[in-house]
Order: C-alpha cells, then structure tokens, then sequence
C-alpha cells in the first residue's frame, strides 16, 4: 500500500473514531475492508485516488465474488469503499467520487451448487431398496432429480398427485400455482414399487394423506429429508455441501446441458419469471470456460 494511500485511511479511520464516535467493531470492519481495498489498488500500481475509475471498482467487486465471497458481505464492502471515497471528497482531499455510479449488487446471485450426472448416479444408488425406509428414499431422491421439485412440494404430494399411467405430476408451487411435471421412468417406477410395497408398510394400518410418510405415520419433513440426503451423500464421497435444493438446480442444469429449451425449463420448474431461469446459463457458460480453459492447447 502506498504511502498516500495508507495516509488516507488513516484520516478516514480517526475521523469515523472520534467524529463519528463509531463502535470499536465497526471501526474494524472498515479497517480491515478497505486495508483490502487499498491492496488491491497496489497492486495495481494505483497509489492516487484521482487514478481509481469505476472499472477498477467492478474489478475488485468480481474478484471478491470469485473467492465465494456472499453477497451480503460484497455489499458490506460496497457500504465501506462508498464511505471512505465520500469522506475524501467532503474533506478536500480529492476531486471526484469514483463510486457515484458503483451499483449494489441486488440483481448478483451466487451460481448454484450443482452435481456432476456422476454423482447424481453415486447418490441415486446409496438407498438399501431392500428396506421400506430405503425403498422410500429412493423414490423420493429420484422424483427430486426426476422432476425439479422444491423441496417443500415434494414432502407435500399427496399419492392423488401422480399419475403413474401417463407419466406425470401434479404439483403446487409458489403463490399457489398448479403445475403439471413429467416424471421419468426409473422415478415413476420407484414410486409404484414404494406405493405398493413399504409405504403400508411403513404406515402399520395408520392412515396418511401424504404420499411420503415417517415411521411415526406422519409426513416427510424438510429436515428429514435433508438428513437424508446428507447421509446419502456421505456414503457416496460427495465433497460438496449439497441440499435438496442442489439436486432442482442438477435437474436444470442437466436439461439445458442436453439441449433442452430455456422456456421448457422455466415451466417445469414453476419460475414465473424467465430471469429467474436464465442462472442456469451461467452455470453452463461457466462449464464452457472451464473446459476451455483445461482443453485448448492456448489457455
């Protein structure tokens, strides 16, 4: 950090100390924030404010969010850089405000967590089918990755909702809106199997309106369910942290890898806005430059 740079901050941090009368912890986050800030600057060989342009500013937000940074916390260095720039301004100590026109990141959404078909295939293939609770789960994990389900929708079908003749589902989304799904084969397979064989058994003569149903005879809950998933991948060597909701974004994800249309998509997964499925491109678009980037023998 240069020498002027290091003056700056400073000023900026006595003045937030005894003028503002800030708390010792809020003090610190603008310390250590723009002590990153101003490396960043450094290395790229800016030791003046008046050379700092809203270009760079991105920069240095993208480079934050490429270290898996949350958004929430980009948006608190936003809050930081914004300040320590208008207090330079207000004090005489530089003639402009490069973060006049800096947007705060409300449209940014970290790309989500998908799987590999490989290891969609590991984790399908964990449950014990030769137990109704495994049976069950596999039916369950299958119709998630089948059909893009949230989480919330899959525990709440009701066995009225499928219709194992035509191959489809009947669920309700967001805002209360009905949507039909079709379900594949091995997922339509899994759930007659289930249905026929552990569900009554599951139930002991106890009735349920749910579909996917607990031992104690009540429905799956999103928290069972996750655990569920959370062993299954254990036992499959799955590094990443996955949730239900990892295999509706693998779903997406595979169908627009395999040509599938972006509108197609969008219905299937109950997104009443396109933009909302449009991150599903990035993630391809993110693949292409990887294996870009691995395969071309010019990187």
């Amino acid at each position: 950090m240069s020498d002027n740079l290091r003056e700056l901050l400073t000023r900026f941090l006595n003045y937030i100390t005894i003028e503002k009368s800030l708390a010792s912890n809020t003090i610190e986050s603008y310390r250590n924030d723009l002590a990153r800030y101003l490396s960043y600057l450094d290395e790229k060989g800016i030791d003046k404010t008046d050379k700092i342009t809203l270009n760079l500013l991105r920069d240095f937000l993208a480079d934050l969010l490429r270290t898996q940074m949350s958004v929430s916390s980009v948006k608190r260095y936003i809050s930081s850089i914004r300040h320590f720039h208008k207090f330079l301004l207000l004090e005489g100590l530089t003639d402009s405000n490069p973060t006049t026109y800096l947007e705060t990141p409300r449209g940014w959404h970290r790309l989500p967590k998908t799987l590999s078909i490989a290891d969609v295939d590991a984790l399908l293939k964990q449950p014990d089918e030769n137990t109704n609770e495994g049976m069950r789960n596999s039916a369950m994990i299958e119709l998630l990755y089948a059909t893009g389900l949230r989480v919330s929708e899959l525990i709440s079908m009701k066995p009225g909702n499928i219709n194992l003749e035509v191959g489809f589902i009947i669920t309700v989304g967001k805002g209360g809106k009905e949507r039909i799904v079709p379900a594949g084969e091995y997922a339509l397979e899994k759930i007659k199997r289930y249905i026929k064989t552990a569900r009554n058994q599951i139930l002991k003569e106890r009735q349920s309106p749910h579909l996917f149903v607990t031992a104690r005879g009540k429905g799956m809950t999103r928290q069972g369910f996750w655990k569920i998933i959370k062993k299954y991948a254990r036992k499959a060597c799955i590094e990443k942290d996955i949730s239900p909701h990892t295999l509706r974004h693998s779903f997406a994800t595979h169908l627009l890898e395999r040509g599938a249309d972006l509108r197609s998509v969008q219905m299937m997964l109950g997104h009443s806005d396109i933009s909302t499925t449009q991150i599903y491109t990035h993630i391809n678009r993110e693949r292409l430059k990887k294996i870009h980037t691995e395969c071309h023998p010019r990187p």
